[in-house]
């Protein structure tokens, strides 16, 4: 065998590192002159063909087979093993580029068994990552784990830390579509460290964006934001039109999980200039697939149906299966919609059937739904009942529980129509327990969404008063001046004291505004902490233990249906700046319910309204009169056994909506002798919200606490002059 001389090494090197500097036809013919210079059948030329095959092999199918046909004739009969594995390494490439990966790993390990024989660690590792990305593609993560980290292994011994870093960054891929968060994460955060070591630019902003995605999954979208932001920065920088494209993409999919559907549109539509500008069918149908759903999300169902058939004609072009799948299961709920159930059943038994062929379990749970659903409309119960069921195993076995709520309510209804009521009543208790968990899932992420923005406000407010100090460093400067210049730069100088004096009061303006802003954040924050007292949940939760305990089973689940509706109306009521009095009314009656159960904490009350009042008509703050009731019930009846009473009574008269609430405990003078205690932190907030919500609505507000002994009664009265809005019917 000749000796592989080492200036053509070097032009080899050279050549397959000038990709990222030329363009690929560049490269191509840079390879052909030197094959048309080189003619003897050698190493040489095995190497040259392998390398021309490999820059055709996704441009031009024939004459790739027909280079990698003399390159295998010519290694065979040279014996050439490296070149023989590189040929089966390109074939192997061809075959996952037709998405035949079963195929491609066939190659790839033909390939591995020649390299480990040789002693070649580099091709030996370049082999378990494509095996791990062929893995990847065909849905199966465990393996491709396995392979890429094979991969890592052999790049230690090598010193290949790049190769390493990718490696890594796919290992991040597939704990992610596995649904272990923490796992994605950590290998994403080694990945990203190489990367830095490197500065390898391209490579941090993509794993920076791969933790927001995460983020994203996991329903942390300031922390996806954050790290999107971050992302983008590196992506404008180094000018990589792809990456801003997905950015966009994914902040798409926040503003539409935020409901924020005209934003969605406009990030996904600047995603698609970009992807079409590119040529890249692949993300360009994925995202019109997303404006599809957006679009299906706000009941324009032919906008919908334009951007969705778009998608799936282009995913056919391709053959794009999973995105297939999902453009059908999507353009079925549509029809669904539209009330079409013929056309929504035909499109979501062809996603079933793709979704079978590649794996796809997530997509295959949503068929059977779609399916299940279509057949519940056309009363055909038993075939709905099949395919529900098959939806149910899969979506608990997933984990996913928007799917695994859907189906329990879609079961509820078709045992119902069958008279099986008792799995009709299991299936609706699993549905409405689901709908609970997703539900305060959701009120998790907005807490922590206004955290984030009020981070951000005090970032602003920071920025301001940096922008202050330096006004005044400027005009200190300016005064100094003012000794040593002529009357004419007098005159300039009294010209840029005034423009300073305007902007220190438009940023004295806004440096309030925002404090304002702030101000009812945190005050929104606080009330959401203080809705329920963490001792008032305790005592009630103790209060059930022990009924449980006595076995007073119908008490119990008397008690129990009191606090989760009471916990349920409180979460609600939480989620919104106005509610309808009758609302607010029930929680508050729900709350004194609760407190009246034990018998040793028996007290009478009222809840009296005037007929001049139309409780659905008037919309109010929540929250402003339980925080008074409870004050009375934790400090009013101290040392009082008996005969203990509270009133509510509201009254409506001269456009004042007057809330007075009535005790006959101890009186709130005596409280305020008590030197233990401690000034209600809920009636302190509402005592401000109150103050601050009459400025904003313009509307009058107030409170007023006094003691009944001044009208010869026993106890203390609250009068609560309430902000309100007419709802219009």
């Amino acid at each position: 065998m000749k000796v592989i001389n080492t200036s053509f090494v070097f032009l080899i090197l050279f050549l397959s590192i000038s990709t990222t500097i030329f363009s690929q036809n560049k490269v191509i013919d840079s390879l052909k002159n030197e094959l048309s210079i080189h003619i003897e059948k050698d190493s040489i030329r095995v190497n040259l063909l392998n390398e021309l095959a490999h820059s055709n092999y996704g441009t031009d199918l024939d004459k790739t087979i027909a280079y990698l046909k003399e390159s295998e004739a010519i290694a065979i009969a040279l014996d050439f093993k490296k070149g023989k594995a590189r040929n089966l390494y390109i074939q192997g490439l061809i075959h996952s580029s037709q998405t035949n990966y079963e195929r491609a790993i066939e190659f790839f390990n033909k390939a591995l068994l020649i390299y480990e024989k040789i002693d070649f660690e580099k091709g030996a590792s370049e082999c378990y990552a494509v095996m791990g990305l062929a893995a990847y593609n065909k849905f199966d993560y465990n393996k491709s784990i396995e392979y890429y980290k094979k991969a890592i292994d052999i790049d230690k011994n090598i010193s290949q830390k790049r190769a390493t870093a990718i490696s890594l960054k796919y290992i991040g891929h597939s704990y992610t579509d596995l649904g272990n968060y923490e796992k994605a994460l950590e290998y994403y955060n080694y990945a990203m460290d190489l990367n830095i070591e490197y500065n390898n630019r391209l490579e941090m902003s993509s794993c920076l964006k791969n933790i927001g995605s995460v983020y994203l999954k996991k329903g942390n979208y300031s922390l996806a934001l954050e790290y999107y932001n971050r992302s983008l920065s590196i992506y404008k920088e180094i000018n990589d039109t792809a990456g801003i494209a997905t950015i966009f993409n994914n902040m798409g999919i926040i503003n539409k999980n935020y409901e924020n559907y005209d934003n969605a549109i406009d990030n996904y539509k600047e995603s698609l200039k970009i992807e079409e500008k590119l040529g890249n069918k692949k993300n360009t149908a994925i995202t019109l697939n997303n404006l599809g759903v957006v679009y299906k999300k706000k009941e324009d169902y032919k906008n919908a149906l334009i951007f969705l058939n778009d998608a799936l004609k282009m995913s056919r072009s391709i053959n794009d299966r999973d995105n297939i799948a999902r453009c059908l299961i999507n353009i079925g709920d549509v029809y669904l919609g539209l009330k079409n159930n013929k056309v929504a059943l035909q499109n979501f038994l062809e996603a079933k059937e793709i979704n079978i062929e590649i794996g796809a379990q997530l997509g295959l749970c949503y068929s059977y739904l779609g399916i299940a659903t279509v057949y519940k409309n056309e009363k055909k119960y038993h075939k709905a009942l099949i395919n529900a069921i098959k939806s149910k195993e899969l979506s608990s076995k997933l984990g996913a529980l928007d799917y695994h709520r859907d189906v329990c309510n879609l079961l509820s209804i078709i045992y119902k129509n069958t008279d099986n009521y008792k799995k009709a009543f299991e299936n609706h208790q699993q549905f409405k327990k689901l709908n609970d968990s997703l539900f305060n899932k959701k009120n998790i992420q907005k807490i922590t969404q206004l955290e984030y923005d009020y981070k951000y406000k005090l970032a602003l407010d920071s920025a301001s008063i940096r922008e202050l100090e330096l006004t005044k460093t400027v005009k200190t400067k300016s005064l100094d001046l003012k000794k040593t210049r002529s009357n004419y730069l007098l005159a300039i100088i009294g010209f840029l004291l005034v423009s300073m004096l305007l902007g220190f009061i438009i940023f004295h303006q806004k440096f309030k505004n925002i404090k304002f802003q702030n101000q009812n954040i945190v005050m929104e924050q606080r009330l959401l902490r203080s809705q329920m007292t963490p001792h008032f949940i305790f005592n009630s939760l103790s209060v059930l233990q022990g009924m449980v305990l006595n076995k007073e089973e119908e008490k119990a689940v008397y008690y129990l249906s009191k606090f989760s509706k009471l916990l349920r109306i409180t979460l609600e009521n939480s989620r919104d700046k106005m509610v309808p009095l009758h609302q607010e009314l029930e929680a508050v009656n729900n709350y004194l319910e609760l407190q009246n159960l034990e018998e040793t904490q028996a007290y009478q009350y009222t809840i009296l309204v005037d007929d001049t009042i139309d409780a659905d008509l008037f919309k109010i703050p929540p929250m402003l009169i339980q925080p008074f009731i409870e004050n009375a019930i934790e400090h009013g009846f101290k040392n009082i056994k008996e005969n203990r009473k509270i009133d509510v009574h509201l009254t409506y008269s001269d456009k004042e909506l007057i809330c007075t609430i009535t005790d006959n405990g101890i009186g709130i003078d005596t409280q305020k002798i008590n030197k233990s205690h401690k000034k209600s932190l809920a009636t302190t907030i509402t005592s401000e919200r109150i103050k601050t919500l009459s400025k904003d609505f313009k509307t009058k507000g107030s409170v007023t606490i006094e003691n009944r002994q001044k009208y010869n009664e026993q106890g203390t009265i609250v009068t609560l002059v309430i902000p309100y809005k007419m709802q219009i019917l």
